[in-house]
């Protein structure tokens, strides 16, 4: 029983990526906060993705401005 459990959770996360594949979170190299919770979240939905969820996540973009040193 537990080895169906198991082959089934891969299945639902493999699934999963490959909607977050087919909505082109993986085209970017550069990835900030909110992108990678998006894929998180898309993959671990799993099939719930193709009947309309498309989970998104409030996490602020932060850009941290570092000191330039004085001269």
């Amino acid at each position: 029983m537990g080895r169906l459990i198991g082959i089934l959770l891969v299945i639902w996360l493999v699934i999963g990526a490959f909607a977050a594949y087919q909505r082109g979170y993986f085209d970017d190299a550069e990835t900030n906060c909110s992108e990678a919770s998006d894929i998180a979240l898309n993959i671990v939905a799993g099939p719930l993705n193709y009947t309309g969820l498309n989970p998104k996540s409030d996490c602020p973009d932060v850009d941290i401005d570092t000191p330039e040193p004085s001269q």
